[in-house]
């Protein structure tokens, strides 16, 4: 679990939690689970569960409930859920609605992305704190300084990448982030920045992978006469532009559509896919499993 600060009094959240839950499938882990639940007067509000095989599969859960004085309780009922996931082998992660994640977002020259984020985030559609905002190029500063987020420029290239990398870990650090958001930050990350967070990096690709991995997929794609383009929002790994898909869609397009066509067309699809990934990375609705992802909408 973060660190992140509390920052609501409501009575509602501070007592409001989720529970994400992966371990082989059996007969009972739901009522192991509900009896966990009942045993510290604890109120399910939402459950979703999936299992990869009944028979011999792998089973995954998300729990929201609500427990009165869950500040008080929650580090017992961690200590208690514990045992219980040691005689399941169970893989879980408790989340406290009241300890908001902290967010980075991560941006070039084209801002379209970020403008959608900070949108929602100021609609409070976005269950984060965004702490700061890094950039290796001046466009987004003015939107950025206005809302009072700290923006940093720091330009990026292949040839000072590692001693910029250490520098947006230091920051990183400093501005004790959770979540990293790559809204058209276009840089290539290495294995040593991608290890410091894990599952914690959100990429939007401007196609639907895995069609056109890689740079200029519009161009690419008017080239093949693509009837359809897409995005894809996905978490970050060492494989560029493979790591697990968290959401995709796409619009029509035809012959008469060129390349700033699409880039324009695309930019609409950009904007709300990362904007629901964030969203559902937030709000604790994602499992990865392997290179896949579990999205409990």
């Amino acid at each position: 679990m973060t660190t992140s600060t509390i920052t609501k009094n409501d009575t509602q959240l501070q007592n409001r939690a989720r529970i994400l839950v992966k371990c082989p499938d059996k007969p009972g882990i739901v009522a192991v689970l509900s009896s966990f639940l009942h045993k510290h007067n604890a109120n399910i509000i939402e459950s979703n569960q999936y299992s990869s095989d009944p028979e011999n599969g792998t089973f995954f859960i998300r729990i929201e409930y609500h427990c009165d004085h869950l500040v008080q309780k929650r580090d017992d009922m961690e200590k208690d859920f514990s045992v219980i996931a040691v005689k399941h082998d169970m893989e879980f992660s408790f989340h406290y609605r009241s300890i908001r994640q902290r967010a980075a977002i991560y941006v070039s020259k084209e801002t379209h992305c970020l403008m959608e984020l900070l949108w929602e985030w100021q609609n409070g559609d976005l269950e984060m704190d965004i702490a700061v905002v890094i950039s290796n190029a001046e466009a987004a500063r003015p939107i950025v300084e206005a809302l009072g987020i700290p923006f940093y420029y720091i330009p990026a290239n292949k040839d000072i990448r590692e001693q910029v990398e250490q520098q947006q870990i230091c920051l990183m650090d400093e501005y004790k982030v959770d979540v990293l958001i790559l809204a058209r930050y276009m840089q290539i990350l290495t294995p040593n920045f991608v290890s410091h967070f894990e599952n914690r990096i959100i990429n939007i690709h401007h196609s639907f992978l895995p069609a056109f991995i890689g740079a200029d997929p519009y161009t690419r794609a008017f080239n093949r006469g693509v009837k359809l383009i897409g995005a894809t929002s996905h978490y970050v790994t060492n494989d560029l532009d493979e790591g697990p898909i968290i959401e995709q869609d796409v619009e029509r397009v035809d012959h008469r559509s060129d390349v700033p066509d699409l880039k324009k067309i695309g930019r609409k699809i950009e904007r709300r896919v990362l904007a629901n990934a964030v969203k559902w990375h937030l709000e604790n609705r994602i499992i990865v499993e392997g290179n896949k992802t579990i999205v409990f909408h």
